[in-house]
């Protein structure tokens, strides 16, 4: 949600921050803008829309100094006013602005008093004035002036300040919002950026800045970092970037949605890689070998997670219960701690998101901690907020997901999920040594069947097309495939536009057979495993309403086949498994759908990648 990026150092900055808002519009945005300093004038240029259209507003692209930002709206519309760069009253200072400050009304309220004037709607704005003043009142230096300021503040932010008085400076500060720092050869220049991605091929050697934390970044110095509210010195740790240039280019798909489909059977064998050793019939996973005592002797497993996050977890939750019969409760994150939840020390609880940065999720985690619980996260980002507020964890390995609409990063959660309720199961020996090893097998297969899975793309594409103008879609599903159909109905209303829910097929009957008729598509999957005979069923009540059957099935299927409309088949697996393939013909169904609606897959409407507040 929201992006930043800056250069200072000896290169001209404009190309530098252009290339890095393009390669930060992945997180979503409806408004974009930059300034460059030169020396002697400040050149903003901002714009609601895209950074194409930000692009053709920037006159003079002077300067080595520069900061750039892709905004989300919070306060105030989308429009050129609200976009930023804001600038302070006096015209020396400029800021961006990730989050929220909750407070700004009442600051904003007492500047006015002051004199100053606001020309958006902004919080942004006020959290300027409010440094520019801070400077002004106590005679402090830029730094200093942050500082004060952001300890009156309430809420959640990463910003990039600058003074014009001071060319060879910018400080950078974060609360709950993700900032990185890429460090040039001998301190030379200087990156700025939400994430790695905008200055991946200028340098390695990045420091991630913890909450609370602000930095002071000179050229030709080394970055200070302080806590913001004692002021007290913190190491800067330098940390190597293992993404390259090429893990965030579209590598010839259409779109980097289509193309973190197809790098699924990659990602997973990354994900279980090291971990999984079939021949000597081990999992190694440092974090739970570690902590083995707190998940055996858990009452119960929580696991808090948003959106797609949450679909993984609820896969998990029957994965978990089953293989290491350990209770699950998989909690909305959001909701997790406005219920006054019951947490206790005997709780392990597991926190899923993808950026690592999640807002809500973090707020689950801090709630756990402070009730004493075993926190264990399951993140994509190394070195993101979760990671470092986790007690333990594991990373899914599943490489940079620029699309919005996540696709591996859900089959990567459910395989490090997969391997810690197996490995807890063979140390608590609720499962067979036979069953052990044929389940270790069988997941060392999937990637194999993933690209067996993929193969169903061109005929996925024209089903595509009989439903392309669908106002509503129903997905069905049963057992560790409920969560699969969910996920399925969330990818199609991300990218499509279109209208759909999921349910578990039992449920039809009390509710959703109303909505059947001839114009309703449902997509059903219907495997040979579980409950099949009773899905079959499911399918025959839709077809005598006359609705539309695409129905998901193992390969060779011969009873839903004369009953669907359509049928895509995928390979078989254990059913535990089967979620890592039965999502790949959904994912391709619903990325087919936008593409023919003209929808901007990689960037839908409204929404962003990382959602960094509340």
């Amino acid at each position: 949600m929201c992006g930043i990026t800056g250069y200072i150092g000896y290169r001209d900055a404009y190309p530098i921050i252009i290339n890095g808002l393009q390669r930060l519009e992945y997180r979503g945005y409806d408004s974009a803008g930059l300034v460059l300093y030169d020396g002697k004038q400040i050149n903003l240029a901002k714009t609601k829309g895209k950074v194409s259209d930000l692009i053709e507003k920037v006159t003079n692209k002077e300067g080595h100094l520069g900061i750039g930002h892709t905004r989300w709206a919070t306060h105030g519309v989308p429009n050129d006013i609200n976009s930023h760069p804001h600038t302070s009253q006096s015209g020396n200072l400029v800021i961006v602005h990730n989050g929220i400050i909750e407070n700004y009304d009442t600051i904003k309220k007492e500047l006015i008093n002051r004199g100053y004037t606001f020309h958006s709607d902004t919080d942004t704005e006020v959290l300027i004035n409010l440094i520019e003043e801070v400077q002004k009142n106590n005679k402090v230096k830029l730094g200093k002036a942050v500082q004060i300021a952001l300890n009156e503040v309430v809420g959640a932010y990463a910003i990039a300040v600058f003074d014009r008085r001071n060319p060879d400076e910018i400080v950078v500060a974060r609360l709950g919002s993700p900032i990185a720092i890429g460090v040039g050869k001998d301190k030379k220049e200087f990156f700025i950026a939400s994430d790695a991605s905008p200055f991946i091929e200028y340098t390695k050697d990045a420091i991630y800045l913890d909450d609370e934390e602000m930095a002071i970044i000179r050229v030709g110095k080394d970055v200070k970092i302080r806590k913001i509210k004692d002021d007290s010195l913190v190491d800067a740790d330098i940390q190597e970037l293992q993404m390259n240039l090429e893990q965030i280019e579209k590598g010839g798909y259409e779109h980097f949605m289509l193309k973190e489909i197809y790098e699924q059977p990659r990602a997973i064998k990354d994900t279980y890689r090291g971990r999984l050793l079939r021949d000597e019939g081990i999992i190694k996973m440092a974090g739970v070998e570690d902590n083995m005592k707190k998940f055996l002797n858990a009452d119960r497993i929580i696991i808090v997670a948003c959106g797609t996050s949450w679909h993984a977890g609820l896969v998990a939750e029957y994965i978990f219960e089953e293989f290491s019969r350990i209770p699950v409760e998989v909690e909305y994150a959001s909701e997790f701690r406005y219920r006054n939840p019951i947490i206790t020390d005997k709780d392990v609880v597991i926190a899923i998101s993808q950026s690592g940065e999640t807002a809500d999720t973090l707020a689950a985690i801090k709630l756990a901690k402070e009730k004493g619980a075993f926190v264990f996260g399951v993140c994509n980002v190394v070195g993101s907020s979760i990671a470092r507020e986790s007690h333990a964890g594991a990373y899914t390995h599943a490489g940079p997901e620029i699309g919005v609409a996540s696709t591996k990063a859900f089959t990567t959660q459910i395989t490090v999920l997969s391997l810690i309720a197996l490995r807890l199961a063979r140390a608590k020996g609720t499962m067979s040594s036979s069953d052990y090893r044929l389940h270790l097998q069988e997941l060392e297969l999937i990637p194999g069947k993933v690209e067996q899975a993929l193969k169903v793309n061109d005929h996925v594409k024209e089903i595509a097309k009989e439903y392309l103008l669908s106002t509503n879609c129903l997905y069905l599903g049963r057992g560790y495939n409920f969560p699969v159909a969910l996920e399925g109905a969330l990818k199609l209303k991300e990218i499509s536009y279109i209208h759909a829910e999921g349910y578990p097929a039992a449920e039809m009957k009390h509710g959703p057979i109303a909505l059947i008729d001839d114009r309703m598509p449902v997509i059903v999957i219907a495997i040979n495993r579980g409950h099949y005979e009773k899905t079959v069923s499911n399918i025959q009540e839709i077809k005598s309403r006359s609705g539309k059957i695409i129905a998901v099935v193992t390969e060779g299927d011969t009873t839903v086949k004369g009953i669907a409309d359509h049928i895509i088949e995928i390979p078989d697996t254990e059913e535990a498994f089967s979620p890592l393939l039965t999502t790949i013909p959904l994912q391709l169904l619903s990325y087919h759908i936008a593409v023919m609606r003209n929808c901007n897959v990689d960037q839908p409407r409204n929404l962003a990648k990382s959602v960094t507040v509340e």
